[in-house]
């Protein structure tokens, strides 16, 4: 045996990048023969998170919800938010891989901060995760997140459900979409285009189509507002990507006399609340307890040098390349099922049901 380990180190020394390359195979089968329980996860992994401005959802919930699978999985973890800065997202990911990461996950600001995050991080030998956001022309040995063109889908199944509930022949509609630095909004926005450009064609009338940079919520009210203006100020329903910007949406059709359907993502308290309050028609659900865990799992199989179980492979398409993935089943959620997010335990009745919404909830059944 230390013949062998002499061996391997000397073979490290001069092939210490094909043997990483290789790590997910070769290494994988010698880690569990000869390591034991605590041992064989020994490594700190380092997590960044990209803000706290275009969804709730980071801090509130990924965070606490990553905190406790690490822990649970008595594996060592940093998690920090880079809040918006893509200079501090590199500052973050410089001094993590400074300090010894052995495994990167990431939620990129845009693909290209992210894919120079990455080469830093392979050149020094740290294995890299796409969290939530897959990077384009990036390094990342796996990526774990939702289905989110379904997620686009069912945004648009959605929107086609309210207004076939509000009885509109041949609806006007502004698609408020998500920043075009994320590539999970084109995701989005081709799932739920790929239900509505057959709508357009029968005879439904798409009003507005922008963008919202950085998903910034303030900003997509003046989007929204002149949007609004160019239609004439008339609109039927709006497929907003995400919660916080259908609130935006909301907040000027309220300024403007209008309720009309309304979509959203993430189902963050404010969403919500307002689909109680009949002010949006759905939002997505994505259980991002089962994403954190995903996420814990591909980083323990990364630090024992095993390969993970994935569900796949998504494309690159900038980096002409298949990246491993673990992609979860996302749901959408109305009026009738919002109970159902508070019984998993994502949001709690107390957050939920404050104040004006207290009679809301009874009324939805969320006990």
């Amino acid at each position: 045996m230390r013949i062998r380990a002499l061996t391997m180190v000397a073979l490290s020394a001069v092939t210490a990048l094909t043997l990483a390359a290789c790590g997910n195979s070769d290494s994988g089968s010698d880690n569990k023969s000869s390591d034991s329980g605590s041992s064989a996860t020994k490594g700190k992994v380092g997590v960044i998170l990209p803000d706290t401005q275009s969804s709730a959802r980071w801090e509130s919930f990924d965070k606490p919800l990553l905190t406790k699978a690490f822990k649970e999985a008595g594996v060592e973890a940093d998690i920090q938010n880079a809040l918006g800065d893509k200079s501090k997202f590199v500052s973050i990911a410089d001094g993590m891989i400074q300090e010894g990461v052995s495994v990167l996950a990431i939620v990129n600001l845009d693909s290209a901060t992210g894919a120079q995050v990455e080469s830093k991080a392979k050149a020094a030998g740290v294995k890299t995760i796409d969290y939530d956001r897959l990077t384009l022309g990036g390094q990342a040995d796996y990526y774990v997140s939702f289905d989110n063109v379904q997620v686009g889908k069912l945004q648009g199944q959605g929107l086609v459900d309210g207004l076939t509930a509000a009885k509109k022949t041949n609806p006007s509609i502004i698609e408020l979409n998500g920043s075009p630095t994320d590539n999970n909004a084109t995701l989005f926005k081709q799932g739920y285009d790929s239900v509505l450009d057959p709508k357009y064609k029968a005879g439904w009338k798409k009003a507005g189509d922008q963008s919202v940079p950085d998903w910034d919520n303030a900003k997509a009210v003046t989007i929204f507002e002149q949007l609004l203006t160019a239609a004439g100020g008339k609109v039927d329903g709006v497929l907003a990507a995400n919660d916080g910007l259908g609130n935006s949406a909301i907040t000027v059709l309220k300024k403007n006399g209008l309720k009309v359907p309304v979509t959203g993502q993430d189902a963050t308290v404010g969403g919500l609340q307002n689909i109680l309050a009949g002010d949006q028609y759905m939002t997505v659900y994505k259980p991002i307890a089962d994403e954190a865990n995903g996420l814990v799992k591909l980083a323990v199989a990364l630090l024992k040098g095993e390969k993970a179980e994935t569900t796949g492979t998504v494309e690159d398409t900038e980096g002409k390349r298949q990246v491993p993935a673990l992609l979860l089943p996302p749901k959408a959620i109305t009026k009738d099922t919002v109970k159902d997010v508070v019984a998993d335990g994502f949001v709690t009745k107390a957050d939920l049901c404050k104040d004006k919404y207290a009679a809301l909830c009874t009324a939805a059944g969320i006990s």
